[in-house]
């Protein structure tokens, strides 16, 4: 049989780990996590890890498996990811793919452009610097050491600006300089489920999970991180917000209307990838019924 690889994505919050783990059930697969901030052991509340009974019920590769302080770009995730799949398909034809990172996705699904790595210094000093001086300071620098990827990116969304400069800044050449290279042939084929939730329902979802995240304790997890707080995995929604919290910054109520905000702002982002990358992938309901979503997967030998 061939060996499939089923990959669902979505926006935080959109019902994305229990349906991975239905699907995962009906065909008797194992769970390969592609969301960037569930990597990280010290990270839970804050990033809606799955939880322990959820874990239980189906195998996860790539939750809590690193920590903040070992930073994991994306070519170290690719490499490790099919490593990780080949051993796996030796004995499995089905694996899920799962997570709301779009690039940690599409790196095992096609292969990424090789960049060279970014040393935690820079990476430390350009947070720093988005944080004291506003976006618009990176954008500027950015434009003037790459302006051909400057004028064809996003360059509202932070975490692609601070990849793009950082590249851009280690390498000492543009970071459009590294795209556009041969990508490796997957010896898997490739099945694109996608959430489709209505945008009301999911900024409801979203309210929720981050009124959840406060009563079951995101305070005291960031409590914790705060001395880190300058790491690159902890320049995450959540944290943020409440780590100017605790500098006086905001005050509580603030700080919550923040986070849910941020949130939906990121979910947009996610969605505008999902269509962007994803043209073809199946849309699926959260709430689909058993009947339909066996309907859409391969049949199970």
């Amino acid at each position: 049989m061939n060996k499939t690889l089923i990959t669902l994505s979505g926006p935080t919050a959109s019902g994305k780990t229990a349906l991975s783990i239905r699907i995962a059930k009906a065909l008797g697969a194992e769970i390969f996590s592609c969301d960037s901030r569930q990597f990280y052991k010290e990270m839970s509340i804050g990033t809606a890890v799955p939880n322990e009974t959820e874990r239980m019920e189906v195998h996860h590769h790539f939750i809590q498996h690193k920590s903040i302080q070992s930073p994991y770009s994306v070519g170290q995730f690719e490499a490790d990811a099919m490593n990780a799949l080949t051993q796996y398909f030796t004995e499995n034809d089905v694996a899920i793919l799962v997570g709301g990172s779009g690039l940690y996705m599409q790196a095992v699904v096609e292969g990424i452009d090789k960049f060279p790595e970014v040393p935690e210094g820079i990476r430390t000093e350009l947070g720093k610097r988005l944080e004291t001086n506003g976006l618009e300071d990176l954008q500027n620098e950015l434009q003037t050491l790459d302006p051909d990827h400057y004028h064809k990116m996003d360059i509202q969304n932070p975490s692609r600006v601070l990849r793009a400069l950082g590249v851009s800044l280690a390498a000492g050449q543009p970071y459009s300089s590294f795209l556009g290279k041969d990508k490796p042939k997957r010896p898997f084929s490739v099945l694109q489920l996608s959430v489709d939730i209505p945008r009301s329902v999911l900024y409801d979802r979203i309210n929720d999970r981050v009124d959840e995240m406060i009563n079951t304790g995101l305070l005291q997890e960031a409590e914790s991180l705060y001395p880190y707080r300058d790491l690159n995995a902890l320049r995450t929604v959540g944290y943020q917000e409440v780590f100017d919290f605790f500098d006086q910054k905001v005050d509580l109520d603030d700080t919550i209307a923040l986070i849910k905000q941020h949130t939906r702002h990121y979910a947009k982002r996610q969605i505008t990838w999902i269509r962007r990358k994803e043209s073809n992938a199946i849309q699926i309901n959260p709430t689909i019924s058993d009947q339909e979503l066996v309907r859409i997967l391969p049949k199970h030998p």
